[in-house]
């Protein structure tokens, strides 16, 4: 069991992290990039937890003899996402360490001028300016920084485990 979920997990963490590394040097720091990158960020998180089902459905197949509960399908998936999980914050602190140093101080300046765009108050930019202040205050505490960022792919991967769980039971 621990070698199917250790090689899901980390199939899926590599494939979130060159994902990253891609929007990273695409993006290159530049806010004028930064629109649409949740949308690219979340395909490829989505794209990533493939090997959730794929890891879930070997397990039921090579060591459960065809035969998966749903508690077991669980486990085996929230396993592969938590390892997925641990490989795409590895890989944003890397990124963000070396390639993206300034990335919140442009992210916040891209939000507050999209606001600007749209046409938001000015008393609704001071207040969205100070929010993003004390999340880039936030942000520099590198476990903060790591629960941030576990939290953008966790609920998709929770999700997923919950489905693969459900889809490929077998009593």
């Amino acid at each position: 069991m621990k070698k199917i979920i250790l090689t899901y997990g980390l199939i899926s963490g590599a494939i979130a992290a060159v994902l990253m590394l891609g929007m990273a040097l695409y993006m290159d720091n530049d806010p004028e990039r930064f629109g649409g990158g949740e949308i690219v960020g979340y395909a490829g998180i989505i794209l990533s937890m493939v090997f959730v089902f794929l890891g879930v459905r070997a397990y039921r197949d090579q060591l459960a003899g065809g035969r998966l509960s749903f508690g077991k399908g669980f486990q085996v998936g929230i396993l592969i996402t938590l390892i997925s999980c641990v490989c795409y914050v590895i890989a944003w602190h890397v990124i963000s360490s070396t390639m993206m140093t300034d990335f919140m101080e442009k992210y916040v300046q891209y939000t507050l001028e999209q606001m600007k765009k749209e046409g938001a108050t000015e008393i609704a930019i001071a207040q969205k300016s100070a929010e993003m202040e004390r999340l880039g205050e936030m942000y520099k505490n590198p476990f903060v920084k790591s629960a941030i960022t576990f939290l953008e792919p966790f609920p998709i991967g929770l999700l997923v485990t919950l489905l693969s769980a459900g889809i490929l039971r077998k009593s």
